[in-house]
């Protein structure tokens, strides 16, 4: 009897699962094949993209250490033109600044705080960086968020389909019931082997996206004292209060 019953349940599997199953179960999983594979390049592709602006940014970060005055921002953004967040940062903070000089242009009004356009400028810039960072975080929030309940979908049409089996057959004892049974749950297994990965996955990058936009506005800071005062490092140092305005007179 023990023979018949492991013999009856080595018949069954994912294999045999696949091969009763209808399109409906067939469909089920290829989504979530499709979105294991989107999740999971997504998931490659953001972590490349972290140590890239890793590298880049504390590359930017050592060359500008050493600026102090409006003057030395500016030339060294004409000479070494931005390719990462703090550069794009200063860079056009810079361009609101050289946009602030120009005198002889006609305006629809004037600014009686021009250090208002200054500051907006630098948090747009803020802005536009987080998007940029945040981009396919949605999708993998999507993923982690419905490959369960899609995996629950192909569970309960495949124990539908087994249950009609077994009733056509007319056995409906313990051992005809387990193999197709737990061969429909492998479906949320699936999901969960899905969803587990993109959450996780997103949890972390949005904890370091919020980390790394407070690094942000702390250099957007720095950035406004040098354009402001004319005389702050671009690395975190003690202020120097005896400098004059550069921003709207252009002086240091």
């Amino acid at each position: 009897m023990s023979a018949n019953i492991i013999t009856g349940a080595s018949s069954y599997g994912f294999g045999h699962f696949l091969e009763q199953t209808d399109m409906v179960g067939m469909l089920v999983l290829l989504l979530l094949m499709l979105m294991s594979v989107l999740s999971w390049y997504l998931i490659l592709l953001k972590t490349w993209q972290q140590l890239r602006l890793k590298a880049a940014s504390r590359s930017f970060l050592t060359l500008s250490s050493a600026l102090s005055t409006y003057r030395e921002a500016e030339a060294f953004i004409d000479r070494k033109p931005a390719t990462e967040s703090y550069g794009r940062i200063l860079e056009k903070g810079v361009a609101a600044c050289r946009l602030l000089q120009r005198q002889d242009e006609k305006r629809g009004f004037d600014m009686t705080v021009p250090d208002d356009f200054v500051s907006a400028t630098l948090h747009t810039a803020i802005a536009e960086e987080e998007r940029l960072r945040e981009s396919g975080l949605s999708t993998l929030a999507s993923v982690g968020s419905t490959a369960p309940f899609l995996g629950l979908l192909g569970t309960v049409w495949g124990i539908y389909h087994a249950l009609l089996a077994i009733s056509h057959s007319g056995q409906a004892s313990l051992d005809r019931i387990a193999g197709p049974v737990g061969e429909a749950l492998v479906m949320t297994a699936c999901g969960l082997a899905v969803a587990i990965p993109a959450v996780l996955a997103y949890n972390a990058f949005v904890r370091l996206n919020r980390q790394w936009n407070g690094e942000l506005e702390s250099y957007a800071h720095r950035v406004f004292g040098v354009l402001a005062l004319g005389r702050m490092q671009l690395s975190p140092a003690v202020v120097d209060f005896a400098a004059v305005e550069v921003c709207q007179g252009g002086r240091v």
